[in-house]
């Protein structure tokens, strides 16, 4: 073992040998433990040398494919927050492939506790941990992304497990998997639906919890992070790391960008009364924040038990080396980020000048990534919806909301979803930042489906195990009469229109429309809306769905065509009555129902209205007429005048074929509907 390189965290191979390097502020000694295959320990040696808080070693004859862990000595004082423990087997925090599942166990634990105090715990964690893995550099370069303009983006959310464990066309090896996600058939239904970017839940390693495994469920979602380098073994038939790239390149020739959920804002070692499994045993006041006049309590702002010490620059190092990584060399096109602020906050609160936003919005590698914050946590100050900086687009709860809210038939509900449909500009254009910066979502992994919000009134978690207390309690949904499934024709058609009504919402608003997977075919989770923990038929998509009613899956593709063929759906900028883009003017007026502007009286009880955008240029004029009918009964709305268009065709009903008709200067539409017209 010789000295080796501190610059190089991490095991780094080359002909020769393996360089290794960990950070540990604490620590007196870093033994690196060398396993086999089957998981026995055969060698050790201690990094031999330190610099600035780096133990580092080359070992001559160490080749990828070498398994291997850290065993850290140093204080073990629980009360000031040192936990160093040499009986624990400790994962490398760069480790970029993670071989074995961690298996609930006492040995796992750095304590016991003994007339409730925490003593060291001396039984090793070897046997129940997985180990980290030795690999060599790529010889190929990633694959490059397509580079989809914000304007022309349309998310799709999935997660890569619960996606294809029920296709049809997969064979077993393939299901839940990232091969499975490169199969013609799933390929095929992406490229007709017409979405461009994929974005994945999260594919970091990451373990279940313990509340969980003993209730005998399973994590799905993946929000557990224990390895920020390696993607989940259990995504793959077998090498994660070769599938999840040719799993990127495959999505890449098919023109379809990829995008990765991140938690970087905790782990899943949990509180501290969690396992030990790799930051805690290394340096634990490092990695995660603890309460400043008292380390012995980790400070909660995920609601997961620990936060992630971005105030530490090796962890803002960890978190930025980590996500150029994942650009560099798996060949990913963009990051969401859960529980963003974490990666703002200071002890003073959050602030987008945090260095770590800064660093992610200017660091090289990751210059024409998309960046997108969940923004909101449980924190103090945890909701910043807006206030993220100028690279940054954010998810728009209050999209979400404000459409739900109106459709559903709330008082008072329109004027909301008029400023959702027109890009928030109360809330991005004060960092002037353009409409794609709100990321407009009806439906997402947390919470109801589509489908489940009109088939549904209050969550249904039983089967999560927390006595149905779990999951949000208001989800702005309605029922139509009955809770859950029914037969009756009646109910079945209005919820059916109303799923349209909210995905049309969606792709004719102004903004960047994601949608959830499933929704374009009626996926149910059967009124579970935090299923998280439901590895089951509950939350895997059901495909049957295509085949019950395939006119609902044209229908959607028709809305997602119809705005990426239709600029006026997404002019780029904000619109306030007129704006001029160089040799065009583009206006956006709501007009009543007499086919006037909309004066600001109107909007209390407004249920049918129209939102027209018309684009002037030196050669022509072209519009789109956007017709809401939230009355139960057809309406007829008049068309409006001030547009020199005077031929429009109907280019969209949520009602159907034939549902909305032009007749006499007037738009008859039926009840409860959402229609386009386009001019002629």
């Amino acid at each position: 073992m010789q000295p080796g390189d501190p610059a190089r965290l991490g095991a780094s191979p080359d002909e020769a040998g393996t360089n290794f390097a960990v950070y540990s502020a604490v620590a007196d000694c870093v033994e690196l433990c060398l396993f086999d295959p089957d998981g026995n320990q055969v060698q050790v040696f201690d990094l031999p040398a330190r610099t600035e808080g780096v133990w580092h070693g080359y070992l001559h004859g160490c080749t990828a494919g070498q398994r291997y862990g850290f065993r850290v000595h140093g204080p073990y004082d629980p009360a000031r927050g040192l936990r160093c423990n040499p009986a624990k087997l400790l994962l490398d925090p760069y480790a970029r492939q993670i071989d074995g599942e961690f298996r609930w166990d006492a040995a796992v634990f750095d304590y016991t506790l003994v007339d409730g105090e925490m003593r060291i715990n001396a039984q090793d964690s070897a046997p129940y941990v997985p180990k980290s893995v030795v690999r060599n550099a790529f010889t190929e370069a990633a694959s490059p992304g397509p580079r989809i303009p914000w304007a022309e983006t349309v998310f799709y959310e999935c997660n890569v497990r619960g996606y294809t464990m029920r296709h049809a066309a997969l064979d077993e090896t393939s299901r839940g998997t990232f091969d499975g996600l490169r199969h013609r058939d799933v390929l095929a239904h992406l490229k007709a639906l017409g979405v461009t970017s994929v974005e994945l839940m999260p594919v970091h390693t990451f373990v279940d919890e313990h509340h969980l495994v003993k209730k005998k469920l399973r994590n799905l979602w993946g929000y557990n992070s224990i390895g920020f380098f390696a993607p989940m073994q259990r995504y793959a038939a077998g090498d994660p790391i070769g599938e999840f790239r040719d799993m990127v390149r495959t999505l890449h020739d098919a023109g379809l960008e990829v995008i990765l959920d991140v938690a970087y804002n905790h782990t899943g070692e949990s509180d501290g009364n969690g396992p030990t499994i790799s930051f805690r045993g290394i340096d634990n006041r490092t990695y995660y924040r603890t309460e400043p006049h008292d380390h012995g309590i980790y400070i909660n702002d995920t609601g997961t038990g620990n936060t992630i010490n971005i105030d530490h620059i090796r962890v803002r190092q960890l978190v930025l080396d980590s996500l150029e990584y994942w650009v560099t060399e798996m060949g990913v096109d963009g990051f969401r980020f859960d529980l963003a602020p974490v990666l703002g906050r200071r002890a003073d609160g959050f602030s987008p000048t945090h260095p770590l936003l800064a660093d992610i919005s200017n660091h090289p590698s990751l210059s024409d990534t998309k960046l997108i914050a969940e923004p909101w946590d449980p924190g103090p100050g945890g909701y910043q919806l807006g206030n993220f900086p100028p690279r940054w687009a954010e998810w728009n709860d209050r999209f979400r909301d404000g459409v739900r809210s109106f459709w559903r038939g709330d008082e008072g509900a329109s004027g909301e979803f008029a400023k959702r449909m027109h890009g928030s500009a109360d809330v991005f254009e004060p960092s002037r930042r353009r409409p794609s910066a709100s990321i407009h979502f009806v439906s997402a992994h947390d919470g109801f489906t589509l489908r489940d919000t009109v088939t549904y009134e209050h969550r249904h978690n039983k089967a999560n195990g927390e006595n149905n207390r779990d999951g949000h309690a208001h989800n702005y949904s309605r029922n139509f009469g009955v809770e859950g499934d029914t037969d009756d024709a009646s109910i079945n058609a209005l919820r059916r229109r109303q799923r349209l009504n909210l995905l049309g919402s969606l792709l004719m608003s102004q903004g960047t429309p994601m949608i959830l997977a499933g929704d374009e075919f009626g996926h149910t989770q059967h009124g579970n809306n935090n299923a998280y923990a439901q590895d089951n038929e509950t939350a895997w998509l059901d495909w049957s769905g295509l085949e019950d009613d395939p006119e609902f899956y044209a229908q959607v593709c028709d809305l997602v065509r119809l705005r990426r063929d239709n600029t006026l759906l997404r002019v780029g900028d904000y619109v306030h009555g007129a704006l001029q883009q160089n040799d065009r003017t583009v206006a956006l007026h709501w007009v009543n129902r007499e086919g006037e502007i909309k004066q600001s009286d109107e909007w209390a009880s407004s249920s049918a209205f129209m939102l027209l955008i018309v684009e002037v240029t030196a050669l022509h004029e072209t519009a789109v007429l956007l017709v809401v009918n939230r009355l139960l009964e057809d309406t007829s709305l008049e068309l409006p005048g001030m547009s020199g268009v005077r031929d429009w065709v109907v280019a969209f009903s949520s009602a159907g074929s034939g549902a909305t008709t032009i007749r006499d200067g007037a738009v008859q539409v039926a009840g409860l509907s959402l229609s386009l017209l386009t001019s002629n």
